[in-house]
Parts: C-alpha cells; structure tokens; sequence
C-alpha cells in the first residue's frame, strides 16, 4: 500500500480546516497547502460527498469539518480518497479472485501486514495531525 498524492492532500486539506474557526475558502486551502486549485478541488468534492466537510455559500462562506478533529480517524479520510489500503493486490480483492490463495506462502504475511495498517490508522484522528511534535 502506498497513500497517493490525493490521500496525503486530503489529510492535509483536512488538518487546515481543523486548525481554523471558521470556514475556508478553497482558493486560500490550495494556496496554503500548495496544492493545484483543481486537485484541490477534486478532493474536496470527495470529502463532502463524504459528509466529512460541508460547504457554506455567501461572503463568510467556504468549507469547514461537519465534527471534531477527534472524531475523524486518518483511515475514514484515506478511505474517501485511495481505491484501496491493501499492502498488495491480492489482500486488496477477493480470496475466491486469486487461484494460489490457498496455497500461497505471503497470504498471511500480507493479511497481518493489511490488519496493522488498519489499525493503526484507525486509533489515530484528525486531532493527533495537530499536535506538535
């Protein structure tokens, strides 16, 4: 598994709006994070598609966290954004998909690989992005 450009935008688009107050314009998102305005836009279209921002019009308006920084964990938000967390394509499918499943010395090993991923970016939040190191 590899996080893509877009997942490691999404977190950061993410951890810009729980640092603020109020909401942000996309324009000021893309320009801060320096990500292309149009990949930006892209993304954020994922993630309030998503429920995970929402969008205001008007003059104050823009887009802002529908919760919590500590109510998202980093694996919701790189759900929205990678086809898949799997370590390989053969964890990433179906067993009945792969003929050597049954038979294949790795399966585990990848299996256990997939599972300390998951967790792991299951016990960690949008919150634990904002702490300093």
């Amino acid at each position: 598994m590899i996080i893509s450009t877009k997942g490691r935008y999404a977190l950061r688009i993410m951890a810009a709006l729980a640092a603020r107050e109020k909401c942000a314009s996309l324009r000021e998102l893309a320009e801060e994070q320096e990500i292309p305005y149009k990949y930006a836009e892209a993304i954020v279209s994922l993630l309030v598609k998503a429920g995970l921002v929402e969008s205001t019009r008007g003059k104050n308006g823009g887009y802002a966290l529908t919760r919590a920084p500590e109510c998202y964990t980093l694996s919701e938000v790189l759900r929205q954004t990678e086809t898949s967390l799997a370590a390989t394509d053969c964890t990433g499918r179906k067993e009945q998909d792969c003929p050597r499943a049954a038979t294949c010395p790795s399966l585990p090993v990848w299996r256990a690989l997939d599972e300390t991923v998951d967790d792991f970016l299951s016990r960690h939040t949008l919150a634990d992005l904002m702490q300093k190191p």
